[in-house]
């Protein structure tokens, strides 16, 4: 007698697909509200959802992106309602991505996976904030239940794909970037073939009550770490470099793009170009929530970075430095050790470093934050291939340091 176990799992993961199929073109009940452009929805009913959330998801940042952001990236929101009553908010982004420019591979890699890749160039549709790290695309109403409302915000998204159609086909829509614990309630994307991609770590640093400024942050750090800590800044002033904090940013726009520029024509990721205009803009719009800080050398600058208040959390934002004179003078250490005082004087209790350069984010006492991203392609059976093409991807794993007492 035939074995019909096989044909019955068959037979089941048939049912599935069909009832996965069923589910994701059936309207979750909720309603909806496009835009192209935030000051086109209703700002009370916005401002409702996403007050407390991100500062990236406020109606003075997302203006000074649709201003001066990358030329590439196209913004879209949605509110989505139940009743008369606003419960989630989406912004996103459209961006014409090349996948080559997605991952560079690493060097003694084979790169039998990356050559066909790069021949792949998708139209992608981003619940999330290209520009930045963190859950900056969905924010939820005080007192509701964010599994409930996934299946909404999958159908917002599902909406302004399909309107975005005039534009060209967007093929891919990636949800980004979720911690655990933020992934565990998106569970029910996985019924819309959703599948989840671990990115690198985000490097958060705790921020101890006990430091009231960066002297008692270097107080401590064990000896070792004190010392190079002390000798780093020590080498940045001998050499004649004067570390400050400016408030005139717009004065110093073409220096510090071209230094951005350096800096970004060397990163793994580059899925776009800030303009001249965006971080002096940003600063001018932030006021007292973003720090900028740099580095001069007989009025000429060498360096720069920046740290935003995102409520409790400080984020290390953008850094640039010009890269021969890094080569002679430790201006990226440096640098990163401002970003340390601006969280502590920000008053805020973490600061996220980012994804890149994770040794030298541990040796400042940051840890490994665990992120990842969830992607959908358009057409259900090329979700195989996307999954597929998810395992071949790899990331850094951070180093554990332990600089404190």
């Amino acid at each position: 007698m035939p074995n019909i176990r096989p044909l019955k799992r068959i037979a089941g993961k048939v049912r599935d697909l069909r009832e996965g199929h069923r589910e994701r073109h059936r309207p979750t009940g909720f309603g909806f509200a496009l835009a192209d452009r935030i000051d086109y929805l209703d700002a009370a009913r916005w401002d409702s959802v996403a007050e407390g959330s991100t500062l990236f998801l406020s109606r003075r940042y997302l203006r000074v992106v649709e201003e001066v952001g990358p030329e590439n990236l196209h913004p879209r929101y949605a509110l989505v309602f139940r009743g008369g009553d606003a419960v989630a908010c989406v912004a996103a982004q459209s961006a014409l991505i090349s996948a080559a420019r997605v991952r560079k591979k690493k060097e003694g890699k084979s790169g039998k996976v990356s050559a066909p890749l790069e021949r792949i160039e998708e139209r992608v549709l981003v619940c999330g904030n290209l520009l930045s790290w963190g859950r900056h695309g969905v924010a939820f109403a005080r007192g509701e239940d964010p599994a409930a409302l996934w299946p909404a915000v999958a159908e917002a998204l599902y909406r302004l794909r399909r309107a975005d159609r005039l534009h060209g086909e967007t093929d891919l829509v990636m949800v980004k970037d979720l911690s655990d614990a933020e992934a565990a309630e998106a569970a029910p994307l996985a019924r819309f073939s959703y599948r989840p991609l671990e990115t690198d770590p985000d490097m958060v640093l705790e921020i101890s009550p006990r430091w009231r400024s960066f002297d008692d942050y270097l107080a401590g750090l064990t000896s070792k770490y004190r010392k190079t800590a002390r000798e780093i800044i020590k080498d940045v002033e001998r050499a004649g470099c004067v570390v400050e904090e400016t408030k005139d940013v717009e004065r110093h726009a073409a220096e510090i793009h071209a230094l951005y520029i350096q800096t970004h024509e060397h990163a793994r990721l580059r899925l776009f170009t800030l303009r001249p205009e965006y971080l002096p803009t940003l600063a001018a719009r932030l006021g007292d929530d973003m720090r900028f800080t740099v580095v001069k050398k007989e009025g000429r600058l060498l360096g720069f970075v920046t740290t935003v208040r995102d409520n409790d959390l400080a984020v290390g934002y953008y850094i640039g430095f010009d890269r021969p004179a890094n080569a002679e003078v430790p201006l990226y250490f440096r640098l990163l050790y401002s970003v340390v005082g601006h969280a502590i004087d920000l008053g805020c209790r973490r600061l996220s470093l980012g994804r890149t350069a994770l040794e030298p984010k541990a040796r400042l006492g940051a840890r490994p934050s665990p992120m990842r991203v969830l992607v959908r392609h358009r057409i259900p059976a090329l979700n195989v291939l996307v999954r597929a093409l998810l395992r071949a991807v790899d990331h850094d794993e951070a180093p554990e340091r332990n600089p404190f007492k």
